[in-house]
């Protein structure tokens, strides 16, 4: 039988992402990082949650594992399953277990759409054990003291079928992302996209006044991965209002009195 891993190199941030901090984050994500705690980041779709994690594994020098969480998340999925090539039977690493084996920081994107059943498998590597056992191998894998588990979730998603367990949720530590502060959206912004200082300041307003509709019915506000999205529609010869429309207007809503709103408040500024 072979086993095989996935070669840590495929898990490399090989280049620093663009990411500004705000408020302390970086530094206690370390600590957390030294002191082997697991990190739970809670913030809106689009605040720079991923982005962070990946400059954290960069600053770390770790490689990063990437799970997206859904509803059919099985723990074979995580920890790996033997596979039929040819005349062989082949092992093939999971992201948990190919993380735990390089020592890697292992993000599990939205964690509350996976199920919980499939959750348990990572309580033995938040604790004081920091084991992981594959049954199928009949193995149990210690981590080395490199590994880290970092989860994320959108808050406004919570709801009673989508939440996480306390027994899980009190194994971490949490840091809160929010949208950033104006100076530092619009340095984002202007820097993802190439737009002028102007087109980035203005934009920046326009999200701000968007994200103030959600008293009236929007889900959810523009978010800073928006404001980049239609700065590189503009940068790319877009008009102010073709990329507003596409990007917010019709992204964040089907009402048409929604989008309504939002376009009378991209007039203000475009």
């Amino acid at each position: 039988m072979r086993h095989l891993t996935p070669d840590r190199k495929e898990f490399l941030v090989n280049e620093a992402p663009y990411y500004l901090p705000v408020a302390g984050e970086v530094a206690l994500f370390e600590r957390a990082w030294k002191a082997r705690i697991p990190v739970i980041l809670k913030g809106p779709t689009g605040c720079g949650k991923t982005r962070f994690v990946s400059y954290m594994a960069h600053r770390l020098k770790r490689p990063l594992v990437t799970v997206a969480c859904h509803e059919d998340l099985t723990a074979s999925d995580l920890v790996g399953r033997f596979l039929i090539q040819g005349d062989e039977t082949v092992w093939v690493d999971g992201p948990l277990t190919t993380a735990v084996r390089h020592g890697a920081i292992l993000y599990l994107d939205e964690i509350v759409e996976a199920r919980k059943d499939t959750m348990v498998v990572i309580h033995p590597l938040t604790d004081h054990r920091r084991v992981l056992t594959v049954d199928k191998l009949a193995q149990m894998l210690k981590a080395p003291p490199e590994f880290m588990i970092v989860v994320s979730y959108n808050p406004g998603y919570q709801s009673v079928l989508k939440e996480m367990k306390q027994s899980t949720r009190q194994r971490f530590v949490s840091l809160d992302f929010g949208y950033p502060p104006e100076d530092i959206e619009q340095k984002v912004v202007a820097s993802e996209s190439g737009v002028s200082p102007d087109i980035s300041r203005r934009l920046v307003k326009i999200g701000q006044k968007v994200r103030n509709l959600t008293d009236r019915g929007l889900e959810e506000g523009v978010s800073t991965r928006l404001l980049v999205h239609a700065a590189r529609l503009i940068e790319m010869g877009s008009t102010p209002t073709e990329s507003t429309d596409a990007a917010f207007a019709r992204t964040l809503t089907d009402d048409p009195d929604l989008q309504r709103s939002i376009r009378e408040v991209v007039a203000d500024f475009f």
